[in-house]
């Protein structure tokens, strides 16, 4: 029998859940040399947390009533949270006036994406505790705070990146830069979802080297759009 879910463990699963987000934020928010109205913030990661239950309902269709299994439910699981992500900025953000910068477009997709990461943890880290215990549900808290929310941060902030040099170049291509940046963040979500599998949760830490390379990268690529505005 499962055990019951406690006011203790609850507070547990909440804070493993969106304390190592909020970090992330904070750290990203303090990159912006023009801060973004703090409304504006809240209501995009409230929006990136609202998708995840639409993101279950339709990774939930694909997988039972379409029928696709193995790399075809990753695949469509992948395409199906970044595109969320993606409405959930667009609808917050994207057509409010202080969206006035390109480096916003990186702020904005990092923000929907750690909230989205922080509920999606949550769940997780309270199933966990139901099936393995509290301590089986810190490590998983520790370890989805390294991988998955450092993979949502990776791909949105992708999406963000080629938004924000279709504003800095050429606004004629911004749809399909938009697009483009989708596909690749959707791509890079499902390969690292086929690594996570493959490795069978061993070895995680040298799965993860890729995902700190992509992090130093946009790291580079948030600095380089930030000088071109000043």
């Amino acid at each position: 029998m499962a055990p019951s879910l406690t006011a203790s463990t609850l507070f547990f699963a909440i804070a493993g859940g969106f304390v190592p987000s909020l970090l992330w934020l904070w750290f990203w928010l303090k990159e912006d040399s023009h801060p973004e109205p703090r409304a504006v913030l809240i209501s995009t990661f409230i929006a990136g947390m609202i998708v995840v239950p639409l993101a279950m309902v339709f990774e939930y269709i694909v997988s039972f009533p379409i029928g696709l299994t193995g790399s075809l439910s990753l695949l469509a699981w992948a395409f199906i949270e970044e595109i969320l992500k993606y409405i959930a900025v667009k609808k917050t953000a994207f057509c409010k006036s202080c969206f006035d910068e390109p480096v916003d477009a990186i702020i904005y997709m990092i923000t929907a994406a750690l909230g989205f990461a922080s509920l999606e943890n949550t769940l997780f880290i309270i199933r966990t505790f139901q099936n393995s215990g509290i301590l089986s549900g810190i490590d998983i808290g520790n370890m989805r705070f390294i991988g998955a929310t450092l993979l949502h941060t990776a791909s949105s902030a992708i999406v963000g990146a080629f938004i924000a040099f279709s504003l800095r170049k050429n606004k004629k291509n911004l749809k399909r830069n938009t697009y483009i940046g989708i596909i690749v963040a959707g791509l890079l979500h499902f390969a690292f979802n086929c690594l996570i599998i493959k490795s069978g949760g061993g070895n995680i830490l040298k799965v993860l080297i890729p995902l700190w390379f992509i992090i130093i990268v946009i790291i580079f690529i948030f600095e380089k759009v930030k000088r071109k505005i000043k």
